[in-house]
């Protein structure tokens, strides 16, 4: 089993935590964004209250050890690696109990170029123990909100997770997977599951949308967060989101893999 010395060290070599890509400007625009409740930012959480900038700064910096000083503006963000490793140890617990449950699970990601391989490990060791990986509206077309207008997506589901696909795009199933923030493809998702008589998911498992939207529907939902995503922190500081991992979400595919070994034997679904 991996340890949390050698997987703080793969956190911090692998800039998942410690100095991390994303730039302090950015995630000081989102907090502002969130404050000023832009959807955008929300991605799918309704907030009880109106958060100022200067506590959602202090919140990321209980969660994710940013620099809560206003004055520090640039330059590359900060990760606390051991909030990370504990956030994991919470995420992994409630991977575990799901598993001895039994329940049915949802995975979905937005980031499918970086976290389906972490996810889809996931998906395939909760299935081996005996919960159903739930994949309805599979095909579902969605008008989704882009830079460039609405454009249209088709929700499809890879080794179990659920991601979105330019529409028409040809190939593999996993072939033109786009990021996404929104928080359409899990309500398109749990309407589908509902309008078929269920079952529903006990957990959601994911990222953006998938989380805050699952969470603020009631649904019990873990994800992982970078420091430029405030909207779920402020999910799990409001009760609506039970595990939130503080990482940089957008390193390679690769450097996922030592985490979801340290998740599963956690929740002791190693193989």
């Amino acid at each position: 089993m991996l340890g949390t010395g050698a997987l703080r060290a793969h956190l911090i070599e692998a800039r998942l935590a410690g100095t991390i890509a994303t730039l302090r400007e950015k995630s000081l625009g989102r907090y502002r964004l969130f404050a000023a409740r832009d959807p955008r930012v929300l991605l799918g959480l309704d907030p009880d209250r109106d958060w100022s900038a200067g506590e959602v700064l202090r919140l990321m910096g209980q969660k994710c050890g940013v620099s809560v000083d206003p004055a520090h503006t640039s330059g590359p963000d900060v990760i606390d690696p051991d909030r990370t490793i504990a956030a994991l140890d919470r995420f992994a617990d409630r991977v575990g109990e799901a598993a001895g449950r039994g329940v049915p699970v949802l995975l979905g990601t937005g980031h499918p170029h970086r976290l389906l391989e972490f996810y889809a490990t996931l998906a395939d060791a909760l299935s081996a123990a005996g919960c159903p990986v739930l994949t309805p509206a599979y095909g579902r077309r969605v008008d989704m909100a882009t830079r460039f207008g609405v454009r249209t997506r088709s929700l499809v589901y890879v080794r179990g997770v659920a991601l979105m696909r330019e529409a028409g795009a040809r190939g593999a199933p996993g072939t033109g997977g786009v990021h996404t923030h929104s928080p359409l493809p899990v309500r398109a998702a749990l309407a589908a599951a509902a309008d078929a008589g269920g079952p529903l998911p006990g957990l959601v498992i994911g990222d953006h949308g998938w989380v805050c939207g699952a969470g603020q529907l009631g649904i019990e939902a873990i994800g992982l967060a970078d420091t430029d995503d405030p909207a779920l922190f402020v999910g799990q500081a409001e009760g609506r989101v039970s595990a939130v991992v503080p990482l940089d979400d957008a390193v390679g595919s690769v450097h996922y893999l030592p985490l979801t070994r340290y998740v599963l034997n956690r929740a002791y679904l190693s193989r």
